[in-house]
């Protein structure tokens, strides 16, 4: 065998073909080069000023970063609408407004050596409540299984369109600002991976339907984006293997979706997996042999499948690797072409250099835990909230002007999150399992709805007692296929009905319709069949209180949702 000192490639001359090393540069479609094999994965920073423009903070910590030896550095996500935030301290590009300050941070990367892209993002149904206060949009009204996330409503197609064009918009800004590229963020159950998703995508239109149809939205996204940058300007997407939920996107979806955007001159795939819901890009790294690289990258087997499928367009792998024996042979395999690293960045910011200059065998991410007993595992949840916000204090300390502290005490940052968000920090930042205090509220509620007030009206229909407004809504079960009567209040009038679910897409038959809008409600004695929608913006006090023809008792029938605050969503069934 010979080496090329200068590339790090070494050449096989027995079988007369490369084999790339970490420290091979690799060149792109769009003609970019980058210097090497190692990219540093975004990391949400949450360094952004109260107006959503970059930080000085940013460049502080960018410019550890783009001097860390990385073949390609990958910015936290930056959002396209500030009305739809992911979280509190987001960089949001809409237009121009802010390019001095985003060419000050690309700038105080690109002096270091790496290229740098600009990861794109909408939340979709995933945004945050404690940054934003618009209705959360997504392809279809299905609410997320996260406590205390507020359901969405279904976009228009005029609305999707525009979303398309806000991704180009802030592309072009920011090549104009001087990044390398952009990364369209199309995993994690953002905004992409929902219209990807037949578990959260249950449009009819030309943007659902079939895994055709679900992936008009990015194959948008990325044509117009190219249509509005200059060809030598990268174009790059991080992709799920699958989201890992029960009727969700598949691998098999996912290489068909690869295979169609090879066809779009995209220039590098990440592929990533998982979503909020169900997290399997936070998996904990174990340990591994040098035989054994499959354990440590969480992803790394479906590269390995889908590898025929992307054909000439690279592959980067990003969950679970720490070990330089593992990412040299992952490259080496030609598994994936680029080993992308997340939270040992955030402690080791120099890792590139470490790996490719051979200081560092292995990257020690510390695993953040309480170490509560198994008796305790309803409260795990605690241990990923306080990892996620103690790598989330390191960037915080660089963007300072300190150094990352490794040895920074659990209690710190426990105290952090308290201080930065009240004792509500303690649930899972997306949201998870803990103690939330809507949750409970809901439960008592619909305690109260099950075992009072619907047995009540029950009692009442049985007796041959009818008040004009109660009456039965009869819908499909999503588990069980079953149809389940429960009582309701309804506002007829010639064409159907108007309804107001309490408690939104959280109720039960709230999420029957989200599923299947078929019903039947009870008019009298006899059952009428209808198509049931959802009505976001309709005016829910002003809708209670036309239920009612007293003034007085409409009154009360619309303070009572406001009493309850709950988030009650109108309901307008039209007869068939």
């Amino acid at each position: 065998m010979d080496t090329d000192e200068r590339s790090g490639v070494t050449m096989d001359t027995d079988e007369h073909r490369s084999v790339s090393t970490l420290a091979s540069p690799l060149t792109l479609a769009c003609g970019q080069m980058l210097p090497n094999r190692i990219m540093k994965a975004a990391l949400s920073e949450g360094l952004g000023t109260p107006d959503h423009a970059p930080d000085i903070r940013l460049e502080r910590l960018y410019t550890q970063w783009g001097a860390g030896g990385y073949g390609l550095v990958v910015t936290g996500n930056v959002m396209v609408d500030r009305k739809h935030i992911g979280e509190p301290g987001n960089v949001v590009i809409e237009d121009d407004r802010d390019v001095d300050a985003l060419t000050r941070w690309a700038k105080s990367t690109g002096d270091g050596g790496s290229p740098v892209w600009m990861q794109l993002n909408h939340p979709g149904r995933q945004a945050n409540p404690l940054a934003t206060h618009a209705t959360p949009v997504a392809p279809s009204a299905i609410a997320p299984n996260i406590p205390g996330i507020p359901a969405p409503r279904a976009l228009t197609d005029y609305e999707i369109g525009d979303i398309v064009e806000r991704f180009a918009i802030a592309a072009s800004v920011a090549e104009s600002a001087g990044f390398d590229g952009v990364q369209i963020h199309g995993a994690h159950g953002y905004l992409v991976s929902q219209f990807l998703s037949p578990a959260t995508n249950k449009r009819e239109d030309r943007w659902g339907g079939d895994i055709d149809g679900r992936m008009q939205f990015v194959l948008e996204v990325v044509r117009t984006i190219r249509a509005s940058v200059s060809p030598s300007f990268a174009v790059g997407i991080k992709l799920n293997s699958a989201d890992f939920q029960k009727g969700g996107f598949t691998e098999e979806e996912s290489r068909l979706v690869v295979e169609h955007l090879v066809g779009e001159r995209i220039d590098l795939i990440e592929i990533s997996g998982g979503s909020y819901e169900s997290p399997a890009m936070m998996g904990r790294p174990v340990a591994v042999s040098d035989s054994t690289a499959k354990r440590e990258a969480y992803f790394l087997d479906y590269a390995r499948e889908v590898r025929r499928a992307a054909g000439d367009v690279p592959l980067a792998v990003t969950g679970g690797f720490r070990t330089r024996s593992a990412m040299s042979m992952a490259v080496g395999s030609g598994d994936c072409d680029v080993v992308g690293l997340g939270r040992p960045t955030a402690v080791v910011t120099a890792a590139g250099h470490a790996l490719i200059r051979d200081d560092v065998d292995r990257l020690d991410s510390p695993q953040i835990t309480l170490g509560l007993p198994k008796k305790y595992a309803t409260l795990k949840s605690l241990d990923g909230a306080l990892d996620l916000q103690w790598h989330t204090d390191q960037l915080q300390l660089v963007g300072n002007g300190q150094a990352p502290d490794p040895h920074r005490s659990l209690w710190k940052t426990a105290a952090t999150m308290v201080q930065r968000n009240g004792i509500d920090a303690f649930r899972s930042r997306r949201g998870a399992t803990g103690a939330d205090p809507t949750l409970r509220k809901f439960k008592r509620e619909r305690f109260v709805g099950r075992y009072f007030a619907n047995p009540l009206m029950r009692g009442l229909t049985r007796a041959g007692v009818h008040v004009s407004l109660v009456t039965d809504i009869e819908t499909v079960g999503r588990t069980t296929g079953l149809a389940r009567r429960v009582p309701v209040s309804a506002k007829f009038d010639d064409t159907g009905a108007w309804i107001i679910s309490q408690h939104g897409t959280r109720s039960g038959w709230g999420a029957n319709i989200a599923d299947d809008p078929a019903v039947r409600l009870r008019v009298g004695n006899r059952w009428r069949s209808g198509t049931a929608a959802f009505v976001h913006d309709d005016d829910i006090a002003a809708r209670a209180r036309s239920f009612a023809g007293n003034p007085l008792l409409g009154r009360i029938v619309g303070a009572t949702f406001a009493a309850l605050q709950t988030t009650p969503i109108t309901v307008r069934v039209t007869f068939d």
